[in-house]
């Protein structure tokens, strides 16, 4: 027993060296199992244990040579076996489950994208709701902007807000699920400072990009176009001086629409002015059209049934992507499934071993 015990630990950590000792080409997928390993001393103890119990047990009615014959299907030695089987398949089974893997090498992926960064409109005309049932411009753009997001493959994509001020919402990122939840918390509410500066705007999103990346950049600006605050040609200039593309989207209404006002999240009415009129806002499309035209973009108009963002992107798309990033990985290949056909093994022979001598028979 004692020997036995010797043997099959000195295995045992031979397997455990020849499976470890092979620096960053082998690891464990799942080492919490390891643990689990203590079961097998365990069972060995309680295996001697019941063994000595039952042996007393049974030398009260007869000698285990008499038992043997009484009882063919009684042995030590068809017991040890047994229990050298169960503790051998245990062993292997709780290797397999901790999934050794081994390394196939160091890997290289390389991301390719070009780098977007869309500068949203959050300005309370932005809430006008002329744009059919399905909500008003704000929550459509953000609709939109959220479909886009789902069709990005590599590229990086960043989201400026602005009203009368600008800030940055997410920075340039690949990770689209935190860019989604980011986008989810957008409202009108964001900036205390009212009007549309779109030059802002523009000139935040520059300062967005890494400019000593070759990556291609571009910013897309949605807005109604009322820019009231400052010289958003120049900044579309600036943009184009720093090789960075400017497209735009019109959102709303060339008729105009009321501004709702809410309280405690609640319609209260339509915004108005000192002498009581109901303030409109109209798409101002000319700005934009001439904002997209001097970036060197596209100017896309929105209508009730089709946002324009996805035809947009595909003319974004056609612009050359280039290498931004390259990550250095090993790849591993799992080795579970050898070890649980060895456990299987030993408890399919196990399982059978306690019938050999009815066979005999």
């Amino acid at each position: 027993m004692v020997i036995t015990e010797v043997v099959f630990w000195t295995i045992s950590l031979n397997i455990y060296f020849f499976i470890f000792d092979k620096g960053d080409e082998a690891r464990l997928e799942n080492s919490t199992y390891l643990w689990f390993f203590l079961i097998i001393p365990a069972f060995a103890i309680f295996w001697i244990f019941n063994t000595i119990a039952k042996n007393k047990i049974i030398q009260r009615f007869a000698t285990v040579e008499k038992l043997s014959v009484l009882s063919p299907r009684y042995s030590n030695t068809v017991r040890f076996i047994q229990y050298f089987l169960i503790r051998n398949g245990l062993f292997f089974l709780l290797i397999g489950l901790t999934n050794p893997q081994y390394g196939l090498g160091k890997m290289e992926a390389k991301r390719n994208g070009i780098d977007l960064i869309i500068a949203l409109d959050v300005s309370n005309s932005m809430l006008a709701e002329d744009m059919g049932p399905n909500g008003d411009r704000l929550t459509n753009a953000k609709r939109a902007i959220e479909r886009l997001i789902s069709q990005l493959k590599g590229d990086r994509i960043g989201l400026i807000v602005f009203a009368g001020d600008a800030f940055v919402q997410i920075p340039l990122t690949n990770d689209y699920g935190a860019a989604k939840l980011f986008l989810s918390a957008v409202s009108t509410d964001m900036l205390s400072a009212q009007g549309t500066a779109i030059g802002k705007a523009i000139d935040k999103s520059v300062e967005s990009f890494d400019m000593k990346s070759t990556t291609q950049k571009a910013i897309i600006v949605i807005s109604d176009g009322e820019n009231h605050e400052d010289d958003a040609v120049a900044a579309v200039q600036n943009a184009v001086n720093n090789k960075i593309k400017v497209y735009t989207i019109g959102v709303g209404s060339a008729n105009g629409s009321p501004i709702p006002q809410y309280v405690n999240g609640v319609k209260a009415g339509v915004k108005r002015d000192v002498e009581g009129n109901t303030v409109i806002t109209k798409l101002n499309q000319q700005m934009l059209i001439e904002l997209a035209s001097v970036g060197n973009g596209v100017y896309v108009k929105t209508t009730k049934s089709n946002f324009g963002l996805d035809k947009l992107f595909a003319e974004i798309n056609k612009i050359e992507k280039k290498t931004y990033d390259t990550v250095d990985y090993t790849d591993y290949d799992d080795q579970f499934y050898y070890f649980l056909w060895i456990a299987l093994a030993f408890l399919a022979v196990e399982f059978s071993i306690g019938y050999l001598p009815l066979l005999k028979q």
